[in-house]
């Protein structure tokens, strides 16, 4: 019997803290060892003991979660989990604690309805999981019991083989979770302005999409913004998913497209790789590239042997440069890659092919 994840929740909220607390608790492979109402009081609870991972809310009194975060990755790393509100102000925050090392992001839990709170709680849960599983490095000072999972079937009919139209216009699709924001910013950096159309699903909470394009957008050559429904897909640009939307690849006639569609969760996440490599699988085919990312789980597996047997290229990141190996793995398993890189050489491997 394996040993559960030790969890240390700190959030200034006494409401946030207890249910964090109940639903990490409620997960069997998670134990909540402590919780605390604010850093100081966090630092003293871990001398008795160090948790596996940390949640951390990013505006606390006496010290924010941003400046103990950085302390943490600084001085003694351990796997972060950041807790944000959905403001504006908190997204931007929440994109900085990345940049830091956190781990993920989630957003803090709203009382409602019960779907939501099932929701939440899966999501919350994998963020927990995924974050123990990394690896975690030491910054510069500068810088299972399990809920049933839906397939891609949910929200899109499987590929038939006859929807393709032949074309010579490429298209790139991606899939990536908890790493994945770095992992993303190496590879869109790479490209030029002429390169073929992407789109791209980053497992990530609803309004910090908008964010993390923005971000993007001011680094990158190519134009990064995040999807909007009907949008067509175009060379030089990269379109993300919003959070808590499924993004889909379409066509009409030679223009591809994209939709974007509420839907349930689909390998446990809202948006889907599979559902977006599924999309890909079957209005585009062979003139399709297929890149799936660091991240925990299996989400992007079945899609991407479902774009390989299309005739898609299909490319995996590698253990070493992957913070979760998860994903890439489990697609390397169903025999789904046709090869597996370091993150640095992906987008030169893409434009080989493109």
């Amino acid at each position: 019997m394996r040993d559960k994840i030790k969890v240390l929740i700190v959030d200034d909220s006494a409401v946030v803290r207890q249910t964090l607390e109940e639903l990490l608790n409620s997960d069997p492979d998670i134990e909540v060892i402590a919780t605390a109402a604010d850093p100081f009081i966090a630092a003293d609870k871990m001398k008795k003991g160090a948790p596996d991972v940390i949640t951390l809310d990013i505006e606390m009194p006496r010290m924010d979660g941003l400046t103990f975060l950085r302390k943490i990755m600084t001085q003694h790393p351990i796997p972060v989990v950041m807790c944000s509100s959905l403001a504006e102000k908190g997204c931007e925050a929440a994109l900085r604690a990345l940049e830091y090392g956190a781990m993920d992001i989630i957003t803090k839990p709203r009382m409602g309805a019960q779907k939501f709170l099932k929701e939440s709680k899966v999501q919350i849960c994998d963020a927990v999981k995924a974050a123990a599983m990394a690896r975690v490095k030491k910054v510069s000072a500068e810088r299972k019991k399990s809920s049933g999972k839906l397939t891609a079937d949910a929200v899109i009919a499987p590929p038939t083989g006859r929807e393709i139209i032949s074309t010579t216009e490429k298209i790139v699709a991606v899939g990536a979770s908890t790493g994945g924001t770095e992992a993303l910013r190496i590879f869109l950096e790479a490209f030029s302005q002429d390169c073929p159309g992407i789109v791209i699903v980053q497992h990530m909470p609803e309004h910090f999409t908008t964010a993390f394009s923005n971000r993007l957008n001011g680094i990158c050559r190519i134009e990064v913004k995040e999807a909007t429904d009907g949008e067509s897909v175009l060379r030089g640009q990269a379109l993300i998913a919003p959070g808590n939307r499924h993004l889909m690849l379409k066509r009409s006639g030679a223009r591809y497209h994209v939709e974007v569609k509420e839907g349930p969760l689909v390998c446990r996440h809202r948006p889907s790789v599979d559902v977006l490599f599924r999309s890909a699988a079957r209005y585009a085919g062979r003139n399709a590239v297929g890149v799936i990312m660091t991240g925990m789980g299996d989400d992007g597996a079945r899609g991407m042997l479902e774009m390989k047997q299309e005739g898609a290229y299909t490319i995996a990141q590698d253990e070493k440069t992957s913070v979760v190996f998860g994903m890439p793995q489990e697609a390397i398993k169903r025999n789904a890659v046709d090869k597996v890189l370091p993150l640095e050489t992906i987008a030169k491997e893409v434009l080989k092919i493109c």
